[in-house]
């Protein structure tokens, strides 16, 4: 203990020195009652005064900043509670809406989250985090409450590929819910539409689209989107119906495969189709 005081002393001692001197100064400046000295005693202890409030000033903005920083911090990490409880409630609901449909529904439903979207060789289609070792086979649909997602079309153990309605690949068979009149719905110029369809067939705009019963792999009535756009070819005679899809592809998550595959014989030709 004494060689550290001893080194600590070695090392300030100018310092020690001149605040020694400097406090024996102003004892003698405040017992000498010469006008002078008072002038100077009196510049002195201003100076020491305003000095002392700087100090305190820097001190205190110091501190300041200090604690700014620490709101800062306990700001960012409350955003990020806050965000991620906002998250859970969102997919609480999603999930919540899944249950429901498969108490609804009446086929086996398989719960599966969307983990990835951006495949670029692969455009339109969705990887979920369910595959062979849960019994998912190629041709199985994938829906969530809203309506129709896309089929599996190729599996791994643990996960598998989805084709969605978003997919430049995908062809479905389609029906007017009203009308009953059928067609193939595509995507093609980034919207989904029924293409080349006599002008005489009734499709109205606000018609509901939904699976037809013609598909051998998708089950029937499944909801797809609604008429939102009709437009005739220049011969008058065709028209393309666009519809506007139910299911938000940019936001879904959750969702959930259909556990059947309808006819894999009758749907063969179909199949192929898909994976094409």
């Amino acid at each position: 203990m004494f060689k550290i005081l001893r080194r600590y002393l070695e090392s300030f001692k100018e310092y020690i020195v001149l605040i020694i001197l400097l406090l024996v100064s102003l004892v003698i400046l405040s017992f000498n009652q010469n006008n002078q000295f008072k002038k100077i005693r009196s510049f002195a202890f201003g100076n020491i005064v305003v000095i002392t409030s700087l100090v305190s000033s820097f001190d205190e903005l110091l501190s300041l900043k200090s604690e700014v920083k620490k709101l800062e911090k306990l700001n960012a990490e409350l955003m990020l509670k806050v965000n991620r409880l906002r998250e859970y409630g969102i997919e609480n609901a999603e999930l919540k809406r899944l249950i429901k449909l498969k108490d609804t529904t009446g086929y086996p439903l398989v719960p599966v989250t969307i983990v990835s979207k951006i495949i670029p060789s692969m455009p339109g289609f969705f990887i979920i985090n369910a595959g062979s070792a849960d019994s998912i086979q190629p041709g199985m649909p994938v829906i969530n409450d809203k309506g129709y997602i896309g089929i599996v079309t190729e599996t791994t153990e643990n996960f598998s590929f989805v084709k969605t309605l978003m997919s430049p690949e995908s062809r479905i068979a389609v029906r007017d819910e009203r009308s009953g009149v059928d067609g193939i719905l595509s995507f093609e110029n980034n919207m989904l539409s029924i293409k080349n369809v006599p002008t005489t067939y009734d499709f109205r705009i606000g018609d509901r689209i939904v699976t037809s019963v013609v598909s051998t792999i998708v089950p029937p009535s499944i909801p797809i989107g609604l008429v939102s756009q009709k437009q005739t070819t220049i011969a008058g005679l065709l028209t393309n119906i666009e519809v506007y899809p139910f299911v938000d592809f940019q936001k879904v998550r959750n969702c959930a495969v259909l556990k059947i595959v309808q006819s894999k014989e009758l749907g063969d030709l179909e199949l192929n189709l898909l994976r094409k």
